[in-house]
């Protein structure tokens, strides 16, 4: 059964049908679903939880879509490593790892594009398209082959190689010159031409829906108790809200006590306009000009930005930025204590909280959650540190290059 009842501005709070829009229109606010709460608390229990599938279709009636009809890869549940090795290298206490590069692509986005095209089949629609700086194009394109929908994926022009060649081979990839904003600029305008959904325009409402399925597995495989504090990579702004509001829906349907965790986010140098405004005091997030080896994250315009920061804010936690050197310093760190290879973005992610640490927002005290958002081979020309030691085959051989430097 669908709990989700209508779309909600965020803005006005004047309610609409569930239909794919993207906006209000009394006052261009954004729309979110909207779910009859109380009903999902008769309905939901952690013991229908645990009987569920071992993806995030097991927190369905928190979804606006029905699970029998999902669109499904095997999306989520994926492992929360606890990161001894990484809490001592920055002095902290207790850190945990939600390792989402073991989703189907290897990234986060198969959760809100499962959710998305679920409901793009709800529609009728037989079109899929969306803008991208790469994980969401990959996820995307394998969902709509597994739906039997055609896709089209926009990409910035100057994207890794590496990112879009299992993507070239599902789906249809179109490269745009410019950076991300012009590409979802033009996804704007094709929306007005084309009867598509474009899962991170028209479809956007449903789509975000899945990314709070992290804070949902956070909360579970934690024993249903939440942590002091998580850290989030900042792109759009979109995946930190949704698991700020995870949290909260965790404590609305009774499945935990309190929703008092820390937020957040984390931001490369080279596009960081919500830590600009987060350092500055200020409400607006000002556009930047991406520049920075961390291209997922590269989204000068984040288009719930202004949201994210709010939600910082509001639950007492910070948002930073780190250079590049520190992000892929980061990279390193990460697979060298826990043997979880990374993309930038998750570089981002860790190089962060080293610094939050440093700076003393982040104490030794807390229970702390870092989200690792995407595989480091996805950029392979940023995680590479030089070629192999070639050897002859004989023990003297390895006796001769390795002994030598001890």
């Amino acid at each position: 059964m669908v709990f989700a009842d209508s779309l909600i501005c965020r803005e006005c709070s004047r309610t609409s049908e569930l239909a794919p829009a993207y906006f209000c229109e009394w006052c261009f606010g954004p729309l979110e679903v909207r779910y009859d709460y109380e009903a999902i608390a008769g309905s939901v229990s952690r013991e229908k939880i645990a009987q569920g599938p071992p993806t995030l279709w097991r927190y369905a009636d928190l979804l606006p879509v029905e699970a029998s009809s999902a669109t499904d890869l095997g999306a989520g549940f994926t492992p929360m490593v606890k990161a001894d090795r990484l809490a001592a290298a920055l002095g902290l206490g207790e850190v945990w790892v939600k390792n989402d590069t073991l989703n189907p692509t290897n990234s986060f986005k198969d959760r809100p594009v499962t959710v998305a095209l679920t409901k793009a089949l709800d529609f009728g629609i037989k079109t899929v398209a969306c803008a991208s700086t790469g994980n969401l194009a990959n996820a995307v394109a394998a969902h709509a082959a597994r739906a039997g929908l055609d896709s089209y994926v926009f990409v910035p022009s100057d994207i890794e190689p590496s990112k879009i060649v299992a993507t070239a081979a599902l789906g249809t990839v179109v490269t745009v010159d410019g950076n991300y904003d012009d590409v979802n600029r033009l996804c704007v305008q094709l929306d007005d031409e084309y009867p598509w959904g474009i899962v991170n325009i028209n479809l956007r409402p449903y789509y975000a829906e899945g990314s709070k399925t992290l804070a949902f597995e956070t909360a579970e495989q934690l024993g249903w108790q939440l942590p002091d504090h998580v850290v989030v990579p900042v792109a759009s702004g979109a995946l930190l809200t949704k698991i700020a509001k995870g949290f909260e829906e965790l404590v609305e349907v009774g499945l935990v006590d309190s929703a008092e965790v820390r937020i957040s986010g984390a931001q490369a140098e080279g596009c960081s306009p919500v830590a600009v405004a987060f350092a500055e005091g200020n409400d607006d997030v000002r556009p930047q000009k991406p520049d920075t080896i961390a291209k997922s994250l590269a989204i000068g315009d984040p288009a719930d930005g202004y949201y994210a920061l709010r939600e910082v804010r509001r639950t007492g936690g910070a948002v930073a930025a780190v250079n590049d050197e520190e992000i892929v310093d980061a990279i390193h760190l990460l697979a060298r204590t826990e043997g979880i290879l990374t993309e930038p973005a998750g570089g981002v992610t860790v190089a962060t909280l080293a610094k939050l640490a440093r700076e003393g927002q982040v104490t030794e005290e807390e229970t702390v959650v870092i989200y690792i958002t995407g595989h480091g081979l996805k950029a392979p020309e940023v995680i590479a540190t030089g070629d192999p030691m070639p050897i002859p085959a004989t023990v003297d051989g390895f006796k001769a290059q390795f002994e030598t430097q001890e």
